[in-house]
């Protein structure tokens, strides 16, 4: 420790140990009193990548076409789904779902128009609606017409006739929408280096009511999913429902995180007072180390409410993280003290502690300053969950750092032993198993060295056949509602995820009239139009043959894909008309139904697929998210490669948009991001381990176990077929941010029993029984601790748990076994 630090040390927490640890306490309580402002989030928008321009292209067509976010609910009666008592409980379920204050509308069998039951003609298409809540209506017929109609087949009625769909459509949040397009005008002035003072100080303004605004919001989806949960809980004994859609899921998986940060949060607590326990017998090695751990959790936490950042599925276990970390500086200072307590007799307990405290710091210094490194490294993913994690985490083991050299010191200079029991000094001396780990290193160091590089060749292999494909329902547990319904839906009921095809075309007025002259149409004498208005010569592209033909292709050809479900455009409106009339549409007659179709035929059949200045067209696709076979980036490039060679559309003329393209935005960028970031981890360790050993043969020496941990863990995913996700991307970064810090803390006490006989097996062994304990314990607790998340309903967490285990248990084997015969080969230190 430098002597200013010493000597800043001494005059507060060594002088005054009560009153540091009373203001620290005072500061625990203040700020911990924010936690209840935390916010959590799990909204679509927190699954895109930073600046995607393809949220603002998503956005802004689901503003021009007014689509508005929905839920579905399945409905499968126990009885026929077409007799009395099943269309009461499913009318009796829509009015009530109707009633609900944030719903606009529900589609269901029931209220949707008939349009081939009897069929009608396009001459009355506005007046002799039917609706199979009708009681005259003849259900054979109905059942019929939601069974082959083109618009309803696949989409409200399941192929078997079992199963049924009520689409509950959601008001429009227009405020909310107005706030954050005006807090992303800004944020763009201000990062272009244009906004003016008055426009800074409105952008603090309108952050803080988009704020406000968007927790109310999810409060009220919260609700609003318990309300029709409640509604549909009144139906199951007769009927088997599930609930889906968007805001289900979000809300949901707030659910799934605010449990695991609670229930795995207490489970590694407790399984951390254990441990301790164990491992220390004494009540002092219990709850110092805990006071640290609880002290540096609340602070974090309180200061991230105070931050306004958000958790996500992707933070969801920083109390865990945060625990672990605390813990394994706690444990470096108590295994050190202990040392003293049991070699030193000669020391007093204060000098003791501050003996403690001088040969921990630096060391421990610089392994909180290498575990910064590898979270701010996540900032390079440009996945905003994934950094503000990085952020997260990089304040609380800041705060880590701090409260553990507070709370360790100051409590063992109060709870003062008097020389230390024999209990105590006794297991300080009892042989680790860490000794064992170091008389493998003598007799097979070779065989460890060899395995190494084996094991190195084989993650380079996982590592290339790495993927980040993956199945969004493959998060879930088969016995949650999103799951099911996600199944159901897909399989029977038209497909879950939503892809958007956007066309643009234009016509001017001579390709119009070419497409008159060539019509051979009389629909003066046609019975269908009879009534019906005149020609507009305005028509819209999409109303001729060529637009036709355009969306009929597009259209059949996204029908054919084995990933997709249900598909709709003007093409089904193309397809009714011709029913009705019996033959092809012409020009003529085109334009004639454009200008007659309205009300709510339009609302249904045009308005979601044609722009208000009908120069662009919409195509809806539900993809099967189910399917093994989905592969999105396959898929996209495969409507991208279709829409350009087989129609002649320049990119300039159309969009694919819809989570489904955010979606796999976020997940193509994880690669590239993840191999950023262990990039930016692995340089900037490496500087860092030259300012501390001033050796770059040191430096090689230190980083090469944790790179191998790092390459073992990505390359058994690789080999198991286990995608790159969210939270797995963070794990090579964890891995050598807490892996390096073994290292640190293994060479720089090597180095100075070293200096005793300059004997490099002797200085293994003893290193393996005094630092390499303290490895084991917090390495050991590390492993298991994450271990518990295997008890998670949330796949992802599942996955995280299992995996950093891994990686933790690969990184303490190759600093224990790996990097002291490295040492011993090389021998770096004069």
């Amino acid at each position: 420790m430098g002597e200013l630090l010493k000597k800043v040390y001494l005059n507060t927490v060594h002088k005054f140990p009560l009153i540091a640890l009373i203001a620290l306490l005072l500061t625990v309580v203040a700020v911990g009193s924010q936690i209840s402002k935390l916010k959590f989030d799990a909204s679509s928008d927190s699954l895109v990548i930073e600046g995607d321009k393809a949220l603002a292209l998503y956005r802004d067509v689901g503003k021009r076409y007014g689509a508005e976010d929905f839920l579905i609910v399945t409905y499968t009666p126990k009885g026929d789904l077409f007799n009395k008592m099943s269309l009461d409980s499913l009318q009796h379920i829509e009015s009530e779902l109707t009633a609900l204050p944030q719903v606009s509308s529900v589609n269901s069998i029931v209220n949707v128009p008939l349009l081939y039951s009897p069929k009608v003609t396009l001459s009355n298409l506005q007046e002799d609606i039917n609706y199979l809540k009708d009681p005259a209506v003849d259900r054979g017929l109905a059942k019929a017409e939601f069974a082959n109609s083109p618009i309803y087949k696949g989409l409200l009625l399941s192929e078997d006739g079992k199963t049924t769909v009520l689409q509950v459509n959601l008001k429009r949040r227009i405020e909310l929408n107005q706030l954050r397009e005006s807090g992303e005008a800004l944020r763009a002035k201000e990062r272009e280096g244009t906004i003016n003072p008055q426009e800074a100080k409105k952008l603090l303004s309108v952050t803080e009511q988009y704020a406000s605004a968007s927790a109310a919001a999810k409060a009220e989806d919260k609700q609003l999913i318990e309300n029709v949960r409640s509604i549909l809980d009144k139906h199951r004994s007769t009927a088997q429902v599930f609930l889906g859609g968007v805001t289900m899921i979000a809300n949901d998986m707030l659910t799934f995180i605010q449990q695991d940060l609670s229930v795995f949060g207490t489970a590694i607590f407790l399984f951390i007072v254990l441990v301790l326990g164990l491992v220390f017998r004494q009540l002092r090695w219990v709850m110092l180390p805990m006071l640290a751990c609880v002290s540096c959790v609340i602070l974090t936490t309180g200061f991230m409410a105070m931050l306004g950042w958000q958790l996500t599925v992707i933070s969801a276990n920083f109390v865990a993280l945060l625990l672990i970390l605390t813990l394994s500086v706690t444990v470096h200072l108590v295994v050190r003290y202990r040392e003293y307590e049991a070699e030193r007799r000669d020391m007093t307990h204060k000098e003791r502690v501050l003996a403690t405290v001088s040969s921990m710091f630096r060391p421990c210094l610089f392994t909180t300053l290498t575990t910064i490194v590898a979270f701010t490294s996540l900032v390079f993913s440009g996945i905003r969950p994934v950094i503000d994690f990085g952020w997260m985490m990089t304040l609380g083991v800041i705060i880590a750092l701090l409260t553990t050299f507070i709370v360790l010191p100051a409590g063992m200079l109060l709870w003062d032993k008097k020389g230390a029991k024999e209990t105590d000094r006794a297991a300080a001396n009892t042989p680790p198993i860490t000794q064992r780990l170091a008389q493998i290193v003598e007799k097979f160091g070779s065989l460890i060295v060899g395995v190494a590089v084996a094991l190195l060749g084989l993650s380079l292999i996982g590592v290339a056949n790495l993927k980040v494909e993956n199945r969004f329902i493959d998060y879930f547990d088969e016995k949650t509602e999103i799951y099911q319904g996600m199944e159901l839906i897909d399989a029977k009921l038209g497909g879950v995820i939503p892809l958007d095809i956007i066309l643009r075309k234009t016509l001017d007025d001579n390709e119009l009239e070419d497409d008159f002259a060539d019509s051979d149409s009389d629909f003066n004498e046609e019975d269908d139009f009879a009534g019906m208005d005149g020609v507009d010569t305005k028509s819209s592209y999409w109303f001729t043959q060529a637009g036709v033909e355009d969306i009929n292709q597009l259209h059949g050809f996204i029908d054919g894909l084995d990933e997709t479900g249900k598909t709709l455009s003007l093409s089904t409106m193309y397809q009714v008309a011709e029913d009705i009339i019996g033959r092809d549409l012409d020009a003529i007659q085109l334009s004639i139904l454009q200008n007659n179709v309205s009300g709510e035929m339009e609302d249904a059949l045009v308005a979601p697929y044609l722009e208000s200045e009908g120069a662009e067209t919409r195509l809806t696709v539900r993809v099967k998210e189910t399917s093994n076979t989905l592969n999105r980036k396959q898929l996209l490039a495969k409507i991208d490669n279709y829409i350009q060679t087989e129609m002649g559309y320049d990119p300039k003329d159309y969009d694919l948009t819809g989570l489904l393209v955010l979606y796999n935005n976020m997940l193509q960028s994880l690669f590239k991001s993840q191999i950023q970031t262990l990039g930016a981890v692995f340089i900037a360790i490496m500087l860092m381990f030259l300012v501390l050993f001033r050796s770059i043969k040191i430096s090689l020496i230190a980083i090469l176990p944790n790179a191998l941990a790092a390459g073992l863990v990505l390359g058994c995913m690789g080999l198991f077929g286990i995608p790159l996700d969210m939270m797995t991307i963070t794990i090579a970064a964890i891995t050598i941010g807490i892996g390096v810090d073994n290292s640190i803390h293994y060479i720089y006490r090597f180095k100075q029993e070293l200096a005793n006989d300059g004997n490099y097996l002797a200085t293994m062994h003893r290193s393996h029984t005094s630092i390499g304990r303290a490895m084991f314990y917090t390495s050991a607790t590390i492993i298991i601790g994450f271990a518990i998340l295997v008890l998670s309903n949330f796949t992802p967490s599942i996955y995280f748990g299992v995996l950093t285990s891994f990686a933790m248990m690969s990184a303490l084997l190759g600093n224990l076994l790996l990097l002291p015969k490295l040492l011993m080969i090389f021998k770096p230190f004069k």
